[in-house]
């Protein structure tokens, strides 16, 4: 996604939709005995990867999500080792899902101005 044109949007967007997959992949797992809930640090992600796109010599920051995973610590332990907290995953994805439909909306927004700049509206 072209970040210079969609600027904070287009990263937040690519990073909610990993979050989204772990979040599911958490929810999938909770009955799995000794799975660990796994989420992304989501402020520290967005960060890098706009502190990477400000300073070149840094680099493109593609790896943000997958450097700044977090297991989660769970509140209740589990005698199977499972730290999936199914009330919390499901608040966490609601969250989520919430956050990645404005943050479409506001890439959709920009797409209809850009179009209808384009042509001559």
């Amino acid at each position: 996604m072209n970040e210079r044109l969609f600027g904070i949007h287009g990263a937040a967007l690519e990073l909610r939709s990993q979050r989204m997959g772990l979040i599911a992949a958490n929810i999938a797992n909770a009955a799995t005995p000794g799975y660990k809930a796994r989420d992304i640090d989501f402020g520290a992600a967005l960060e890098a990867r706009l502190a990477a796109r400000s300073d070149p010599a840094r680099g493109a920051e593609t790896g943000a999500a997958e450097r700044h995973l977090v297991y989660r610590a769970p509140t209740m332990a589990s005698l199977d080792g499972n730290t999936v907290e199914m009330g919390r995953e499901q608040v966490a994805f609601a969250e989520n899902a919430l956050r990645y439909s404005a943050t479409l909306s506001f890439i959709e927004g920009k797409v209809s101005t850009l179009t209808r700049a384009l042509k001559g509206e």
